[in-house]
């Protein structure tokens, strides 16, 4: 049997044929005419007021941080349970990344923990769509707005996401979104700013644009254009945003295939839910999920890694998800914990996560099925308590 790796990325087929267009146009640096297809694609299905397109979600995170002008010792209150690159884009402002908890259900962050971990030098909150299932965003919109605190949502897994209807990353004041080929939408890496402040968008499209105030020049309404703010390179070539628009012509689709394959999984492993032997994925009622990953959560760190072990004996590859940036070397360097991280911990030793990828087959989907249901079997205790972070 070949091996079913945790993922494969997927085109749509139309991907060459749009780089070859590029190529034609003789237009291959950034903010071309591929990158406003994709930025107008993203507007119009997020409801953001602008979209930028940039090089990776960790460069959005890092214009959303200047954008704010955080200064040295002000604090940014963020999950632990997230990918380094959250923490990152402010501690190199010179913030201070301060962790709250989770929750046990959607491994979001705990929105009844945020309040207490406010302090006067507070900036932001940066709250994290863990799988693309949406945070209580207006209870942390509530408590950003009682705090005068700016709200920055970490949807680098949440594309055509929604939470009550809306899409994720139209919601805060800024937006991060990823492309990278682990993602939903893919161009290998590449990621995109979401803007929903007016008064942020003229200064967005300067540090986009390395500090200058190019596009004003292209649009006429400067005679040249020159330095005139901090930025950096954050644009992706045409190459890559004619690779990005044709998966955004797909997105929806691409998302209906992905869910079809998450509920294979969420039914295939209601038994052993309910026999007490892991736990699956929560979606609270007013969230729309979009397929993004599969996880499990087993009852201890020795049975995940065993579980683990043994798909991999099987030639499937399942993989473990973030070690909490609170325990990270950098993270007690530059961050602090604030109050116990204990569905943080728990999550960080007991998840597990499972192939899933458009393209995916039945017979590879019913392999790993099976497979999950012999490792559990052997590896857990049966009537074990449900497991929860």
């Amino acid at each position: 049997m070949s091996r079913i790796p945790f993922n494969r990325p997927w085109a749509t087929g139309r991907e060459l044929t749009y780089v070859q267009q590029a190529i034609d146009g003789g237009r291959l640096s950034g903010n071309g005419p591929f990158t406003r297809r994709c930025q107008t694609w993203l507007e119009e299905r997020t409801g953001a007021a602008r979209a930028f397109l940039t090089h990776s979600a960790t460069a959005a995170l890092e214009m959303a941080a200047l954008l704010l002008d955080l200064q040295p010792g002000d604090e940014v209150i963020l999950p632990s349970f997230t990918f380094v690159s959250t923490a990152n884009a402010f501690v190199l402002r010179g913030a201070v990344p301060v962790f709250v908890d989770i929750r046990p259900d959607t491994l979001n962050l705990d929105e009844a923990r945020v309040e207490a971990a406010i302090t006067p030098r507070t900036r932001a909150l940066v709250p994290v769509h863990y799988a693309g299932v949406g945070c209580a965003l207006e209870s942390l919109l509530e408590i950003a707005r009682r705090h005068r605190l700016a709200v920055i949502e970490d949807a680098a897994q949440g594309l055509l996401a929604s939470h009550r209807g809306r899409p994720l990353g139209g919601f805060g004041d800024l937006a991060a979104l990823s492309f990278h080929e682990t993602k939903n939408v893919i161009c290998g890496e590449g990621g995109a700013l979401l803007v929903n402040r007016p008064d942020l968008f003229a200064r967005a499209e300067i540090l986009w644009e390395k500090g200058t105030d190019r596009s004003r020049f292209f649009r006429g309404e400067v005679d040249r254009y020159t330095w005139v703010d901090v930025g950096s390179s954050y644009l992706p070539s045409e190459i890559e945003a004619a690779f990005l628009w044709a998966q955004l012509e797909e997105a929806e689709d691409l998302t209906r295939r992905r869910l079809a394959l998450w509920h294979r999984y969420h039914d295939a492993f209601a038994p052993l839910e309910a026999a007490g032997r892991l736990r699956r994925p929560v979606i609270p009622p007013d969230c729309q999920a979009n397929g993004h990953l599969y996880h499990l959560l087993l009852p201890t760190l020795a049975e995940r890694t065993a579980l683990i072990e043994a798909l991999a004996a099987e030639d499937i590859q399942a993989v473990f998800h973030y070690v909490p940036l609170h325990s990270a070397p950098a993270g007690k360097r530059f961050g602090r914990a604030h109050g116990e991280l204990t569905n943080t911990d728990a999550a960080g030793d007991r998840l597990v996560r499972l192939p899933l990828w458009v393209g995916m087959t039945d017979e590879e989907i019913e392999r790993v099925i099976a497979a999950v249901v012999r490792g559990v079997g052997e590896t857990l205790r049966p009537g074990a308590a449900t497991p929860a972070p």
